[in-house]
């Protein structure tokens, strides 16, 4: 399975999305018929290692997939994006844990963002897990969840040694040993069933805690692995909001062709304010797509060549994909007022996106504070931790 194979069933899988997207809406998660095809497609395996029987794609290729999906169906694409970055750490596993996890055809590992309340203790053979984690996007048809949480000895005491570093581990447990509470009651991204998950004084195997990201622990040799699961997912949700914003641009273009206002008999094809819009709108999804993808290749490139990613590329990739996010929804938004009280009805291609837009917008990797900190990177004060 190639790069082209992944876009193509992606492609092929749009009619599907965009009938199931209403009924999975109302649902608050991915039907069963549609987590099904998109195993049949192989597309939660687009960054499992190779060895492990995945794709192993390079990060552009995988977001041409994910922009594909969000072009049906948002929520779809935020489920396959986040599961990609969780995939990775097939290859920061032991092999034989990473073949439990990973093996089933049917594999799916979701995770939420650290916790810092979330706590391991030191047990014979691994540790006792207690915590709760939010926003674990695709929960309701994983098989694996994982968990971040900081690490105490047996007496309590914290572990900030630099095998351990405190509140890096990362647990893998069985979805059916969490408790999971629906909580995602939301404006956007309704289908993604991006549930809270709590555990209390679970055993988790020392096979089955690991550092992501960390390079002393990587297993895999391929360019992919030095990337970090924060950039991949920056890049992804950035590709699902080129992906919804395409889809707008596209359903406004076909609607002013034909739609007439109250206050003129002529389409809106024949305003000169419209015909601008949608110049600047196509001008503004281009320029994002073709710098977000480029400065993908090139990170993949030079870590294909030097084992890793230096920081001007790094800073490339924040500058991409942050920027590409508030430009999408930029498009979104002027085609959605653009088309009038059309945009209101659920019935239209318009209401969904643009919620699912917003809720795009809202989370951690668009804030703006990538952009300050890319800024101090180019004036020279210092980049932060929140540039790269």
């Amino acid at each position: 399975m190639d790069a082209n194979d992944c876009v193509k069933s992606a492609e092929r899988l749009r009619p599907m999305l965009e009938a199931a997207a209403p009924h999975m809406e109302r649902a608050h998660e991915l039907s069963a018929e549609v987590v099904n095809a998109l195993h049949e497609a192989k597309l939660y395996r687009m960054l499992l290692p190779r060895s492990l029987g995945g794709a192993e794609l390079p990060p552009a290729e995988f977001v041409r997939a994910i922009e594909a999906i969000a072009k049906a169906d948002a929520s779809t694409a935020w489920c396959l994006a986040q599961a990609g970055g969780c995939a990775m750490s097939a290859a920061f596993l032991p092999p034989a844990t990473a073949r439990e996890v990973f093996g089933p055809d049917n594999a799916v590992l979701a995770w939420g963002p650290p916790n810092k309340n979330a706590r391991a203790r030191q047990v014979d053979g691994g540790f006792l897990l207690t915590g709760s984690w939010q926003f674990a996007s695709g929960s309701r048809h994983a098989t694996w969840l994982g968990a971040h949480a900081a690490v105490f000895d047996r007496d309590g005491k914290p572990l900030t040694n630099a095998a351990v570093p405190l509140g890096e581990t990362t647990f893998l447990l069985p979805r059916a040993s969490a408790t999971i509470e629906d909580t995602w009651q939301v404006v956007g991204l309704k289908a993604t069933g991006s549930d809270t998950y709590s555990v209390k004084d679970l055993f988790v195997p020392s096979s089955h805690a690991f550092l992501r990201d960390d390079p002393k622990a990587r297993r895999e040799p391929g360019p992919l692995y030095s990337f970090s699961t924060y950039q991949i997912y920056g890049a992804a949700f950035a590709g699902v909001a080129l992906g919804i914003a395409r889809s707008v641009q596209d359903a406004f273009v076909a609607l002013a062709r034909e739609k007439t206002s109250f206050l003129s008999p002529a389409p809106l094809r024949d305003n000169a304010a419209i015909q601008g819009q949608v110049a600047i709108g196509e001008v503004r999804l281009r320029a994002i797509r073709h710098f977000l993808l480029d400065t993908l290749h090139a990170a993949h490139d030079t870590a294909a060549e030097r084992g890793e990613i230096d920081f001007d590329r790094r800073l490339a990739m924040r500058m991409g994909a942050t920027h590409a996010t508030h430009e999408a929804a930029a498009v979104v938004d002027a085609c959605y007022y653009a088309a009038g009280a059309t945009a209101i009805f659920e019935a239209n291609p318009f209401e969904r996106r643009f919620r699912d837009m917003h809720a795009v917008a809202q989370q951690s990797q668009a804030r703006m504070m990538h952009l300050e900190a890319v800024g101090r990177a180019i004036l020279g004060v210092g980049a932060g931790s929140y540039a790269t």
